[in-house]
């Protein structure tokens, strides 16, 4: 377990994150980190939660309109 302190940054508030926690999330300057609140308390993630929601509507629409897809990258 990491330990990190919340502390002031301008008007608002946040924690720096160590290294090690950085690395294993290969997450880098500028990177977007997701919080994410489960049964347990929060989590943060560099996976966005209903991503899988996202491309699996995707993939539905791109089944649906093959053709025209197909015709519009002529």
């Amino acid at each position: 377990m990491l330990k990190v302190k919340v502390t002031s940054v301008g008007n608002s508030m946040g924690i720096l994150l160590p290294k090690e926690a950085l690395s294993k999330m290969k997450a880098t300057k500028g990177d977007t980190l997701y919080l994410v609140e489960g049964p347990d308390g929060y989590t943060i993630t560099p996976y966005q939660h209903d991503f899988g929601d996202q491309i699996e509507a995707a993939e539905g629409i791109m089944k649906r309109y093959r053709n025209t897809l197909r015709e519009l990258a002529k």
